[in-house]
């Protein structure tokens, strides 16, 4: 199962890291995420455990414990979904927002008395899903 360790103090390490969760079992891997640029602890970590169980002991353990003088938020980490969707004229998605979800909706019709052979033209609106 893969944690994901939150609030780290910057100083705190891998092995120290894995240090505390090695009491509840055995860890498969730590993982203290870094500054591409600097070099430096970004301020979280994962940490894998292959056993499930341990996994969640740990995590009940850990979670707002002090580490290094800091109050660490521990959880299990989930798994990255990307919400964007394509716009094409073949899946019928007429809109994109920044990964959310729009629908357009038909709010008036107009023009419906104009001139004989003239289409309808309607009003479209936007509106962003919650």
């Amino acid at each position: 199962m893969k944690i994901l360790i939150r609030n780290l103090a910057r100083t705190t390490t891998e092995k120290e890291l894995a240090s505390y969760f090695a009491v509840y079992g055995m860890v498969q891997s730590c993982d203290l995420v870094l500054d591409k640029a600097t070099g430096k602890s970004k301020g979280f970590a994962f940490v894998e455990m292959p056993k499930a169980g341990e996994a969640k002991v740990a995590i009940k353990k850990l979670n707002n414990r002090e580490i290094a003088g800091n109050k660490v938020r521990v959880k299990k980490a989930e798994t990255k979904v990307d919400l964007k969707v394509e716009s094409t004229p073949e899946n019928g998605v007429d809109d994109k927002v920044n990964a959310g979800v729009t629908e357009k909706l038909d709010v008036a019709e107009e023009n419906t008395t104009k001139a004989e052979g003239s289409g309808k033209k309607f009003s479209w609106q936007e509106k962003k899903l919650i």
